[in-house]
């Protein structure tokens, strides 16, 4: 190949990228519901003629980007694309072949050329509502959860099926936000069409089935080449999370062999009887992304940079739940899988794995309304809020890492963007009366874990509200790796004091409010290793008190704040120093 040509192939990915990060932006732009508008809860991506992703949008979550690649296979499955005409748009959000529950919907749309088929476009994206309990852990089959849209056509020639819109209306709280919704993602992709259309006329291409290969291949040998500079083995990882009403227990064991890693999650805890359980698709998508994340950060994610990296779960297991199996709240388990790879990689290749952290986003599913929250609270309360649902996306810390501190309130593995705090408050008759940094939460290290965050929610004018609470980690704190310390544990109340469950629907009631801690993520490496500048500037800064300086760093902090050196020495050498109150006296 020569220079020219690879300059060619370069500025033709750049233009894709560029043509599929439109497509992103467009259903950003004309969404109803602030789960995509706000937070960005969602994915978009071309892909070839045998359904193979080729690029995916910069915007988006790999939740949503890897088990789209495997879903838009399904649909050509059912319709073979020399049967597509232009003006079709294809859907599903059956949990099963797309990205694990009713909630994520993923449209298909094909590009046509020179009335040929040349392409697909697809995305995904989180609906509020699609019906039953809504988005939530309670239920106890798939039934519950909403409605199940098979693969079928949502248009038909340019003709928006309207059956189905009726039908999708009349099972849903919030009609408009759904439909304005489903019209967006038809939006999104038609911008990613016409787009990429523009650019094989530019570069005079008839398709793209030879420039994807190209890059699929590409990507394919950047993964193995990492693969293969490793030492071949098993390495073994074993965490525990909250569950729904007991720990849930994850087993992984990652094998290295040659060219491939496989990850065997077998011995993981069976399936919940609650909807916190995992469809197989999200966990080859969590699963592949946390690979990656080690082994090959900087490799564009597409069919050939996912197809080295598998993974496997018992049928019936909670990573690969069986229909009619409840998996509503399947990102609360799911999430936490890239930090089980971590603790698999940690084994081989120690100086690239940051501590654990939070993982799982904390999304409180909040209801107002007169039927929103338990009968005898409504009966209670002077005064009801009109009727609304709003998911709240908000993060903790991530771990310390190798070579500096992990990142506070920062959402990893999801990507998902918390709304702003006046995008909720201008919308739903919520008042969000704290949000800050929660001090002291992220784990003590050479390198500290990332904070967590406080959040205060109330109704307007005190009005009753109902959550379905997903958190994980109030139970289990986020490990610190190599001497360092554990994140803190994250805890659920209300402002009054009364605890609250972690998972499962439950009530606020009149002039109280929902009280979030989120969990900080763990330290990496000895704490009194670091640096004594970094613990004072962390005093200052109230990420940390004086007192955990001195407990956890061995940092005695003079009464202005600076370090101590002669003290801190002594302590750090083993020899005792007075207490502040000594001194003091």
């Amino acid at each position: 190949m020569t220079e020219m040509e690879e300059i060619r192939k370069q500025l033709i990915w750049s233009r894709l990228i560029a043509a599929i990060e439109e497509q992103a932006q467009t259903v950003i732009r004309t969404a109803f519901s602030q789960s995509v508008r706000e937070s960005g809860d969602l994915s978009a991506g071309a892909f070839n003629r045998r359904g193979q992703m080729v690029a995916q949008a910069i915007t988006g979550t790999p939740g949503h980007v890897n088990s789209m690649a495997i879903c838009v296979r399904h649909f050509l499955d059912k319709f073979p694309i020399d049967t597509m005409r232009p003006g079709d748009v294809f859907v599903t959000n059956d949990p099963w072949l797309s990205v694990g529950h009713y909630h994520d919907v993923t449209v298909v749309t094909p590009a046509f050329y020179r009335d040929r088929a040349v392409g697909l476009l697809a995305n995904t994206c989180h609906i509020v509502d699609m019906g039953g309990r809504g988005f939530g852990p309670d239920a106890r089959q798939c039934y519950e959860e909403g409605i199940n849209i098979p693969i079928m056509h949502l248009a038909r020639q340019g003709v928006v099926n309207e059956d189905l819109m009726e039908l999708l209306r009349t099972n849903v709280r919030n009609p408009t936000d759904m439909e304005g919704d489903f019209y967006a993602m038809m939006a999104c992709n038609d911008e990613g069409a016409r787009r990429f259309v523009a650019m094989l006329e530019e570069f005079g291409l008839d398709d793209i089935e030879d420039i994807g290969d190209y890059i699929i291949e590409q990507s394919r040998n950047s993964v193995v080449n990492a693969i293969r500079a490793l030492p071949d083995g098993s390495y073994r990882h074993v965490t525990e999370l909250d569950g729904f009403d007991e720990p849930i227990r994850i087993c992984a064991d990652l094998i290295i062999d040659g060219s491939a890693i496989h990850v065997d999650y077998a011995g993981s805890s069976p399936a919940s009887p609650f909807g916190i359980n995992v469809v197989h698709n999200f966990t080859l998508a969590y699963t592949g992304f946390g690979v990656n994340c080690i082994i090959g950060p900087n490799v564009p994610c597409n069919a050939g940079s996912l197809e080295p990296i598998t993974a496997s779960a018992p049928e019936g297991s909670i990573l690969n739940a069986q229909r009619p199996m409840p998996v509503s709240a399947r990102h609360v388990i799911g999430q936490m899988l890239p930090d089980v790879v971590f603790g698999c990689l940690a084994h081989v290749v120690p100086d690239r794995v940051p501590a654990e952290g939070a993982g799982a986003m904390w999304n409180p599913m909040i209801r107002g309304g007169v039927t929103a929250v338990e009968p005898d609270i409504a009966a209670a309360a002077p005064k009801l809020s009109r009727a609304y649902d709003v998911i709240l996306f908000n993060t903790g810390g991530t771990g310390g890492r190798p070579t500096m501190d992990g990142m506070s309130t920062t959402a990893f593995p999801s990507g998902v963007r918390t709304p702003p705090v006046e995008a909720v408050e201008t919308t739903f008759p919520l008042i969000i009366w704290r949000k800050e940094y929660r001090g002291g939460s992220g784990g003590a290290g050479r390198h500290r874990g990332g904070l967590g965050q406080v959040l205060e929610i109330g109704g307007e004018d005190g009005t009753p509200f109902s959550v379905a609470a997903m958190f994980d980690r109030t139970w289990t704190a986020p490990e610190g790796r190599f001497g360092g310390r554990d994140g803190a544990l994250g805890q659920v109340r209300l402002k009054s004091g009364a605890p609250l469950q972690s998972k499962g629907r439950q009530s606020v009631p009149f002039g109280d409010r929902l009280v979030l801690e989120l969990p900080g993520g763990g330290g990496y490496g000895d704490p009194w290793e670091r640096d004594p500048a970094r613990v004072a500037d962390d005093v200052a800064d109230g990420l940390i008190g004086a007192d955990d300086a001195r407990r956890d760093y061995g940092v005695v902090l003079a009464p202005d704040g600076t370090v101590d050196r002669q003290a801190t020495e002594a302590l750090r050498a083993g020899s005792r120093v007075p207490e502040p109150a000594e001194v003091a006296e």
